[in-house]
């Protein structure tokens, strides 16, 4: 079978949520398999905060298209070659970090898009292909359809514009990035705030607007996530390796402390 679909877009389209399993810290290929067995729908692989390399991303990302857990990778801030790169070895979806204006996200569409939507550079027979010599009209068109591209609203600029860069063809999701813009409002970690929620508000109609997915990071509290779900967010980031390693040593240590 080949051109392996995307499982985190399927379910999008299907009105579900989709949580991810963000790693910056482990490097293991077993990553997607341990995030399909905790309950998760994609793995967001971190190049944005992280030292980890191309090739450690790409065996992960390869590793993710056996299982039901999407291997979604965030580059470095407008890095398009690393981009592309990582597509090539197997990651289904870009998130693009700190995009402002209208003409970025035409700039990322035109990277990660094969032609006629953009203007992509073919890589023949890899992973997403399952190695296949898939006839080209083809492969380009499957890849269009399963690559996910994701743009993440990080400041006011962003807010305001983010129906016209949902709008940009082949933009697929608005994430909002819930630490830097609370942080950019002047109301870091301010999640609760009247002018934060309203901003909240505004990507989501716009991406409602545009027939694209709103998406939430940064927003970790389970007292708060159920009412941005509510207001419609689909792309959820579920927390990160390191969270979860932490809250689960604390608490074995905990009890370890508190016998005899």
């Amino acid at each position: 079978m080949a051109i392996v679909k995307n499982a985190v877009k399927q379910r999008l389209r299907d009105g579900k949520i989709a949580a991810g399993f963000g790693i910056s810290r482990l490097r293991s290929a077993e990553i997607p398999q341990i995030a399909e067995a905790c309950g998760f729908h994609w793995v967001f692989v971190d190049l944005e905060h992280s030292t980890m390399d191309l090739d450690q991303a790409g065996q992960v990302c390869a590793a993710a298209l056996k299982t039901s857990a999407s291997a979604i990778v965030r580059v470095p801030e407008g890095d398009v070659t690393r981009a592309t790169r990582i597509l090539d070895a197997g990651a289904q979806g870009i998130v693009f970090p700190h995009v402002d204006t209208v003409k970025e996200a035409e700039a990322f569409v035109q990277a990660c898009r094969y032609p006629p939507v953009g203007s992509r550079s073919m890589s023949y027979g890899g992973p997403q292909l399952e190695y296949e010599a898939v006839p080209p009209e083809e492969a380009m068109a499957g890849g269009n359809a399963e690559t996910l591209l994701v743009m993440m609203i990080e400041t006011p600029t962003a807010v305001k514009n983010a129906a016209a860069i949902a709008a940009v063809e082949g933009v697929d999701c608005l994430l909002v990035g819930g630490s830097d813009l609370s942080a950019t409002m002047g109301i870091p970690g301010q999640y609760q705030n009247a002018d934060f929620v309203a901003a909240i508000d505004s990507v989501i109609a716009a991406a409602k607007g545009a027939n694209v997915w709103p998406g939430l990071g940064g927003v970790y509290d389970e007292k708060l996530l159920p009412g941005f779900i509510d207001k419609g967010m689909k792309f959820l980031l579920g927390g990160s390796d390191m969270s979860f390693l932490l809250s689960g040593a604390k608490a074995r240590g905990a009890f370890f402390n508190n016998q005899g």
